[in-house]
């Protein structure tokens, strides 16, 4: 990790209060019940301790399938016999998840896709669609017609104020921007396509896969944002 704690700023979620925005006009109830996400707003409005999660991002490591054939390679590097084994041959546990792994003072810590789901008390399924090309994708057209009522992209201003409202949410709280732009990713727009036409998508693991994209980030080009502030 090339940033240090006090280089970090954490991104905390801001409580949403859905009540006052059915009273202006801007019901959002129907939609973030459909994702069965009420809970999840609900938590908003809980602590953030600053100092633990500064403590654990920047300690943190992604466990995934390069990570354990780095261990199976230390492994043969010091037992050459060990050519060729299986992990649980060479004594490694089975590779079951990609996880995020860190400590807090001196306690290991670790957060996956179960454990996101655990805290926003909310089911890993539905669609997910991610990592997606902004060029041919032929979701491109499917999400304009969602967000924009037109085959071709459209402007922000164009938006009306649901759609606007559901993103700004969006931004700051389930897939959360930080440092970085405003223009929302095609990643971002397919997550918003499946909130306006209520079809379940799997909240969880997008919140997961962003979280190791913010990490990785942290690691690689320095962005000092930790998103997630509350889940963490």
């Amino acid at each position: 990790m090339s940033l240090e704690e006090w280089e970090l700023n954490v991104q905390v979620e801001n409580p949403v209060d859905l009540l006052s925005l059915a009273h202006h006009g801007c019901d959002l109830r129907g939609i973030y019940q459909a994702q069965d996400l009420m809970d999840y707003f609900g938590m908003l409005n809980g602590p953030t301790y600053l100092t633990l999660v500064r403590h654990f991002w920047v300690r943190a490591q992604i466990y995934d399938l390069k990570a354990t054939q780095l261990e199976m390679d230390e492994k043969v590097l010091i037992d050459p016999s060990l050519e060729g084994k299986t992990r649980e041959e060479m004594g490694l546990e089975p590779f079951r998840r990609e996880e995020i792994r860190s400590s807090i003072m001196g306690i290991p810590v670790v957060i996956s896709v179960d454990t996101v789901a655990g805290v926003i008390r909310r089911a890993s399924e539905g669609r997910f669609v991610y990592v997606l090309s902004n060029k041919k994708s032929p979701w491109i057209p499917i999400v304009n017609r969602t967000i924009f009522n037109s085959s071709t992209k459209g402007k922000y201003s164009e938006l009306n104020m649901r759609t606007k409202m559901l993103l700004k949410i969006q931004n700051e709280n389930l897939l959360p921007k930080g440092s970085g732009g405003d223009k929302p990713s095609l990643d971002h727009k397919v997550f918003l396509h499946f909130f306006l036409t209520k079809e379940r998508d799997n909240v969880p693991k997008y919140i997961f896969r962003h979280m190791i994209k913010n990490l990785k980030d942290s690691q690689t080009i320095r962005r000092n944002c930790i998103p997630y502030g509350r889940l963490i």
